[in-house]
């Protein structure tokens, strides 16, 4: 699989991570049936956008997407999205994508103009087995694209898959002249290095059906590489029925959306739609997933009467509704029909029963991304290790008071009580020494 990742301008919303979830959800299930699954998400580290913000911001175009580009790692990270097996940089694959574009200028379909390399749609189209317009329907005499005024470019619809350098920006050398990749070469040059001329599936936002997809497939087909046997577009997350946008400002963070719902809620919704829906953002359909996860939590917490649950065997229906174009909104409901029997076979006095139910939600939820117990695991290890490193810091505190008492210097020894003090930490003195704790 190959997944079109973040082009890193600015932080995450959540229409950024319906397309992470969507995916990592296709690929558990892919995982959780026997398949090896390889799995590149990219990241457009190069484009106009990140060089007009870092330009305005004052900062090198190189930090400015470093930093954005970690935002999105913890943003994933919170909401348990697989690591990729690799998350190539489009600007650690220019070799690749000159010897991408000198096949295409040998095959015909591409031409230099101006510094630029540009590939030639009409010659394409032309050409027999072309299909191009294919994922898209658009019709190429409707088409233009980028630059209208550059010496040379043979038609409006012509892309550039090489940009020439501008002065002020970053460029790399190439037979052609220096410049930058175009946004849709980079994909092609490393989706091919990764996974071959040919692989399975390729994914992204509908946003990016045309023109990157399309023509994405137009160069890899004309490269003579048979590309994506199958293409995946997740929708959009709307608000007041608008596509969700930096340009629109209706942009909803990850940290505002965590303010209000726990990691594993916010994914719960993101995953709710069927991956090619709409999906209609408002704060009370947010709060609404977020009770409907709590009631499969509530049930598998309540069934496990204080031993944990197994994960057990997903139910026919589940893999039903997963097999046929990963359904997820049956699938939920198929979870939430296993959770009203558990419910009924605790208040029936059947624990085993229950206890068998739960292991089935578990399986179920394992596949979403959203097993309770899982993340109840996780959420432990997190403030376990958190408490251990507290207490490392406190108790180096607490010896530099002892020590101050042992020297009398009592405004040392207040100090030190003071600032815990007000940190939440209340100390107790005890004939063993000074303990302590958070304050509730």
């Amino acid at each position: 699989m190959y997944v079109c990742g973040a082009t890193p301008q600015s932080s995450p919303h959540i229409g950024h991570l319906r397309s992470g979830v969507a995916f990592d959800i296709v690929r558990r299930w892919f995982l959780a049936t026997g398949y090896d699954v390889a799995f590149v998400r990219n990241v457009t580290d190069i484009d106009d956008k990140i060089l007009t913000k870092a330009a305005e911001n004052g900062r090198p175009w190189w930090e400015w997407v470093s930093t954005y580009e970690r935002e999105f790692t913890r943003a994933y990270n919170a909401l348990g999205v697989l690591p990729p097996s690799v998350e190539p940089r489009a600007t650690g694959f220019v070799t690749q994508m000159v010897d991408y574009m000198q096949r295409l200028i040998d095959a015909g379909f591409a031409y230099a103009a101006s510094g630029s390399v540009y590939f030639d749609v009409a010659a394409w189209v032309a050409a027999e087995g072309s299909d191009y317009g294919s994922l898209s329907g658009n019709r190429v005499e409707e088409m233009e694209q980028g630059e209208t005024d550059v010496a040379g470019k043979r038609g409006a619809h012509d892309f550039a898959l090489w940009k020439a350098a501008k002065p002020g920006e970053p460029s790399w050398p190439t037979p052609w002249g220096d410049g930058r990749p175009g946004w849709h070469l980079e994909c092609s040059a490393m989706s091919t290095w990764y996974l071959g001329g040919s692989f399975d599936i390729h994914g992204g936002g509908l946003d990016l059906q045309f023109p990157h997809h399309e023509n994405e497939q137009a160069q890899s087909h004309a490269a003579g590489d048979g590309f994506a046997q199958y293409w995946m577009h997740n929708h959009w997350v709307t608000m007041a029925g608008e596509k969700m946008s930096k340009s629109l400002g209706n942009v909803l963070s990850i940290d505002n959306m965590l303010e209000s719902v726990r990691p594993v809620e916010l994914r719960y919704y993101l995953g709710s739609a069927h991956y090619r829906s709409v999906l209609e953002y408002s704060p009370a359909a947010l709060q609404e997933a977020a009770a409907g996860y709590r009631r499969i939590e509530d049930f598998v917490a309540r069934a496990s009467g204080g031993e944990p649950v197994a994960v057990g065997e997903w139910t026919p229906a589940f893999a039903d509704a997963m097999n046929e174009d990963f359904g997820v909104p049956k699938a939920l409901a198929e979870i939430h029909n296993t959770v009203r029997a558990g419910n009924k076979a605790l208040a029936d006095g059947d624990a085993a029963l229950a206890r068998d139910l739960a292991g089935a939600v578990r399986a179920m939820t394992a596949v979403l991304g959203i097993d309770p117990g899982e993340w109840a695991s996780a959420s432990a290890g997190a403030s376990g290790a958190a408490e251990a490193a507290l207490d490392v810091l406190v108790q180096a505190e607490l010896e530099r008071r002892a020590q101050a008492r042992a020297d009398k210097d009592w405004a040392t020894a207040d100090e030190v009580r003071d600032r815990l003090a007000a940190a939440g930490i209340d100390v107790t003195d005890t004939a063993d020494g000074a303990t302590w704790e958070l304050k509730g």
